[in-house]
């Protein structure tokens, strides 16, 4: 993409827009196109709620629905809605779904109070007042389609995948929906976001932009289900109870959801014991992909037929990957998308967007806060009209404008910032050492002795995920206030002093830490915090932000995959080990007199499986395997505990 300078002068987006209002402050350059031409929508006036979105397609569109020959016979289910006013062509705007595009058939429309239904008509209501066909469609095995799911599947060379069925959809699309223009838009969210991301490999030529939103991307070393290699339980748990049912042949119905008859989420699965026993005493062995993460504790040739990044080359459609900062399911999909993108297709125009917002809340949100953290705007709407439509219109219509390459929100100092990369052009490292009476220094330590911080990590009293406990993982996790971390005796805490000015950080942060247990494996979960003064103005909604600990990122990595996800390996009692774990990506501003802190810690449940502290394999590991063991954090010359960040250029 041509290249842009970045942090610059600011330069309100919204031109003549009723989102004007509530948009932003926005650091901006000039855009790479020229202003579009004026673009006549079909229908005048905003559709700003669930009943007027629900009257709009049921007055202007036309349903009809189809089963879509794939090349190898089977057909999937294909919902399309169609503007009723044929006086010109419309572009396409596809998404595949295995969470069904209800309601069907051809006389049922969404109604004003089947939320996710109406969700399901493009990522906003702009583009039914706009002037989109939508086409949906169930997967293949998923719910009124035909032919055998597979989770992930992988990418197939000679047979059929989700990138050829994509491919076969737009191919018959553009033959058989009435009024269409031959150009072709695919999104989506989450697991669509992956479908999106696959229909841009060896794309259809009539595929113009793709836009996969928090993509699941890879579900053993950072998506939804494990990270580094850590189990993430009650995700794993609440999603393949229900969504893993088997489906002995294609159903318009689907039920959702699991009863945890504790009513809270930390004493269900601390009640639970070792892995085995869900499938003992709740599952019963029939959800077959639970038991595929059963069966595969490392990162083999399972895990890597289904990371698909190897296979985001060449693109040729437009690609915009959105996420969000505070996405507790699909971060690192969104960012690592993007990465393979940009360093697989340099000739595509790629670009990433990251807001303030959690799991798919650009979407259906208003994106004003996160938990207790006020954004000062309202973030998701003015994505929504300013950024994601023009982002179609531009590529499907020829209007509108394309995003910059980096579009990206700055929490802290709540400002959107344009940059011509990301991590931005001149950003530079920098790195915090943990120090002696719990401080967070630039300096590294000279001391040569030993130095070093213990705690006890103990399986039968794991550190929670979060102060209050639910039924369900709460995630607003991701912003939570951290002061009950910091006050227990097997979490380490490190801080800086007040700081006497702004300190910005943009892109990845890398923990290095040298420890030492008494056990043969043990986890580790680094959070960077920032701590609020003593004495703060209290948020618009009545937040009590004085002396709050905002989680700003947190990672975890199971200590036995510190050298290799595919070859495990266990410590050496007593012997100091290096250990060093990557987080996702931060763009945020320490403001002048909070503090900078960094915690760790060695469980985060019940969000994270238990570790054993036993090297064995967890997910057969029995009662007996385990065991509190003593840990410590070394901060000494040449064991130099620390968090490497990247700093922000200076705007």
């Amino acid at each position: 993409m041509a290249p842009l300078s970045a942090r610059t002068a600011p330069l309100a987006l919204c031109i003549a827009t009723a989102a004007c209002s509530t948009a932003p402050q926005v650091q901006a350059q000039t855009p790479r196109q020229a202003p579009a031409a004026v673009h006549e929508p079909l229908i005048e006036g905003s559709i700003d709620d669930a009943a007027s979105l629900a009257q709009a397609i049921r007055e202007h569109y036309t349903k009809y629905e189809y089963r879509v020959p794939m090349r190898d016979g089977v057909r999937l289910h294909t919902t399309a809605y169609v503007p009723k006013d044929r006086s010109r062509r419309y572009p396409i705007l596809m998404q595949r779904t295995p969470y069904s595009v209800a309601p069907y058939g051809v006389d049922n429309y969404p109604q004003k109070s089947d939320e996710r239904a109406l969700r399901r008509l493009g990522p906003s209501a702009a583009f039914i007042a706009d002037g989109f066909i939508i086409l949906l469609q169930d997967v293949r095995g998923r719910m009124m389609s035909e032919g055998e799911f597979v989770d992930i599947r992988p990418r197939n060379a000679t047979g059929v995948d989700e990138a050829t069925d994509a491919w076969d959809t737009v191919d018959w699309a553009i033959q058989h929906v009435p009024a269409n223009n031959g150009k072709v838009g695919v999104w989506g969210i989450s697991y669509p976001g992956f479908y999106a991301a696959m229909a841009a490999v060896d794309a259809h030529p009539a595929v113009k932009a793709v836009s996969p939103q928090a993509p699941v991307t890879d579900w053993f070393a950072g998506d939804d289900f494990h990270h580094n290699g850590a189990f993430f339980l009650a995700d794993a748990f609440g999603f393949f109870s229900s969504f893993g049912k088997a489906r002995p042949k294609p159903t318009a119905k689907m039920t959702w959801g699991f009863d945890y008859d504790a009513g809270d989420a930390y004493e269900f699965f601390l009640r639970l014991g070792p892995l085995a026993n869900a499938n003992a005493e709740h599952l019963q062995g029939k959800i077959g992909f639970w038991n595929e993460l059963m069966a595969h504790g490392n990162l083999d040739a399972f895990w890597q037929a289904r990371n698909p990044r190897p296979h985001y080359r060449n693109a040729k459609p437009a690609v915009m990957t959105v996420g969000g900062w505070f996405d507790a399911e699909d971060l690192f999909g969104a960012l690592e998308t993007y990465r393979a993108f940009e360093a697989q297709s340099p000739g595509a125009d790629n670009t990433l967007v990251m807001g303030p917002w959690s799991h798919g809340g650009w979407a259906r949100e208003d994106g004003d806060h996160h938990g207790d953290i006020p954004f000062g705007a309202k973030t998701s709407r003015w994505y929504r009209t300013q950024v994601e439509l023009p982002f179609f219109q531009h590529y499907l219509k020829g209007v509108g404008k394309a995003p910059p390459e980096a579009l990206v929100f700055e929490t802290g100092s709540n400002l959107w910032h344009h940059h011509d990369r990301w991590p931005p052009r001149g950003a530079k490292l920098a790195t915090f050492y943990f120090d002696a009476g719990g401080q967070l220094s630039r300096v590294a330590p000279t001391t040569t002795g030993e130095a070093y911080d213990e705690y006890r990590s103990d399986p039968e009293k794991p550190v929670p995920y979060m102060a209050v406990h639910a039924e369900r993982i709460d995630r607003g996790y991701m912003t939570a206030d951290q002061r009950f971390a910091s006050r227990r005796p097997d979490v380490v805490s490190y801080q800086t002093e007040p700081l006497t000015s702004d300190l910005a950080l943009a892109g990845p942060l890398e923990a290095t830490l040298f420890v030492s247990t008494t056990g043969t494996d043990a986890d580790f979960v680094v959070k960077l915090v920032d701590v609020y003064p003593a004495h703060v103005d209290d948020g618009p909604q009545g937040q009590r932000l004085s002396g709050y600990q905002q989680l700003v990122r947190a990672e975890i990595i199971r200590g036995k995959f510190r050298d290799s996800l595919a070859q495990p390996a266990p410590f050496s009692p007593g012997q100091v080990t290096a250990v060093k774990l990557k987080l996702p990506d931060v763009a945020h501003s320490f403001r002048t007199g909070h503090r900078i802190m960094v915690q760790v810690q060695s469980s985060w449940f019940p969000l994270v499986d238990r570790n054993p502290q036993t090297f064995t394999d967890i997910y057969s590991a029995k009662a007996s395997d385990f065991h509190a063991a003593d840990i410590r954090i070394h901060r000494s010359a040449g064991k130099a505990s620390a968090l490497a960040v990247t700093l922000a250029p200076t705007p």
